[in-house]
C-alpha cells in the first residue's frame, strides 16, 4: 500500500496479531475512517481509496480479518466467523482509540458495520455500505462459495490475471489486462517460490452452512440501527448479491440514505474511479457535518 501508511498490528482477545493499515491524521477534528474489507478480501483493496482520503488529512483505517492478508491464520476455522470478526473489529477500534468513526465496508464489512450499529451504536458515526444490505441473494452467495479457498494456483501473475478474468470477467467486463493484473497482485502473493491466495484457504469453511435451498436470514433490524446515522449504499449495477429491490427497500426505510450506483461493476465495485471516490468523500464530510451539529 502507499507510503503514507503504516502498518500496525493489534492483538486480539485470543492472541492473535491483527494487521492494520494506518493513515495518520492530520485534520484531528475530522472522523477518523475504517475500512472493512469483503470476505476473502484485505487492505490492499483500499489503497486508492485510503490514500485520497488521507490527502485530505483525515485518518484512514484498514483493517485485515484474521486469517488474511498479513494478519495471523487462526488454527480454529471455526472463529472465521462474524461474531468473532466483530469482537476484533472492537478491539482494533478500541486499541487506536478511533471511536466514533464512519466505516466503509465493502460486502463482509458491511455486515459487520450493521452488527457494529447493533451492538456500539456510540461507535458508529456513519456507514458505506459497499454492494451490501441487510437482504443477500442466493446466486452470489453460491457464486462466492463457489470459489473462496479453491481458486487455482497460478505460475505467474500473468497467469493469474488471467485466470480472474475468466472467472470475474462477466462481473467486471471493463477490466483490462492490466486491471486484472493489479487484482491478481492484491488476490495472490509470492511463497516458497510459488504464487498462493493472499488469506487462509480454510476460509472457505465459513460458508460450508450456506445452504440456497434454505431461507437466508436478514439483517434488518441491524440496518435500521443506522438509523440516526448518515448512511450511503452503494451497488454495482451487475451485482448478483445486493438486489436494486433491496436497496429500494433500504431506501423506504432509511429516507436519508445516499444512493450510488457504478455501471459495468458487480460484486463488488472497486472504489477506485474518482468519481465514486469524490462521492464517497463529500459523503464523510456530510458525516462530519452532522456530527458536529449533534456534538455543538
Amino acid at each position: 500500500m502507499s507510503d503514507v501508511a503504516v502498518s500496525r498490528f493489534v492483538t486480539a482477545t485470543d492472541g492473535l496479531k491483527l494487521h492494520v493499515r494506518d493513515f495518520a491524521a492530520r485534520d484531528r477534528k475530522a472522523l477518523p475512517v475504517i475500512c472493512l474489507p469483503g470476505l476473502a478480501r484485505t487492505t490492499d483493496d483500499f489503497e486508492t481509496l485510503a490514500a485520497a482520503l488521507a490527502a485530505g488529512g483525515r485518518r484512514v483505517i484498514a483493517l485485515d480479518y484474521r486469517g488474511r492478508g498479513r494478519s495471523d491464520y487462526d488454527p480454529d476455522p471455526a472463529k472465521y466467523s462474524l461474531p468473532v470478526e466483530l469482537g476484533d473489529v472492537i478491539t482494533v477500534l478500541t486499541a487506536l482509540a478511533l471511536e466514533p468513526a464512519v466505516f466503509v465496508g465493502t460486502s463482509r464489512g458491511g455486515l459487520l458495520t450493521m452488527l457494529m450499529a447493533a451492538v456500539r451504536p456510540a461507535s458508529v458515526a456513519g456507514a458505506v455500505l459497499n454492494d451490501i444490505g441487510p437482504m443477500l441473494e442466493a446466486e452470489g452467495l453460491v457464486r462466492i462459495k463457489g470459489y473462496v479457498g479453491k481458486l487455482p494456483t497460478p505460475s505467474s501473475y500473468d497467469e493469474a490475471a488471467r485466470v480472474l478474468a475468466r472467472l470475474f470477467g462477466a462481473q467486471f467486463p471493463n477490466l483490462s489486462h492490466h486491471d486484472w493484473l493489479l487484482s491478481a497482485r492484491r488476490t495472490y502473493k509470492d511463497k516458497d517460490g510459488g504464487l498462493v491466495v493472499n488469506y487462509d484457504v480454510a476460509l472457505g469453511k465459513a460458508l460450508d452452512d450456506f445452504d440456497p435451498q434454505k431461507p437466508l436470514p436478514d439483517l434488518w433490524p441491524q440496518f435500521e440501527a443506522l438509523k440516526d446515522v448518515p448512511v450511503m449504499v452503494i451497488r454495482g449495477a451487475l451485482s448478483d448479491l445486493l438486489s436494486a429491490t433491496t436497496v429500494l427497500e433500504m431506501e423506504r426505510r432509511h429516507p436519508a440514505l445516499e444512493t450510488l450506483v457504478v455501471p459495468d461493476q458487480g460484486h463488488a465495485p472497486l472504489l477506485t474511479e474518482s468519481g465514486t471516490i469524490s462521492r464517497i468523500a463529500a459523503f464523510i464530510g456530510r458525516c462530519d457535518a452532522e456530527r458536529t451539529k449533534i456534538s455543538g
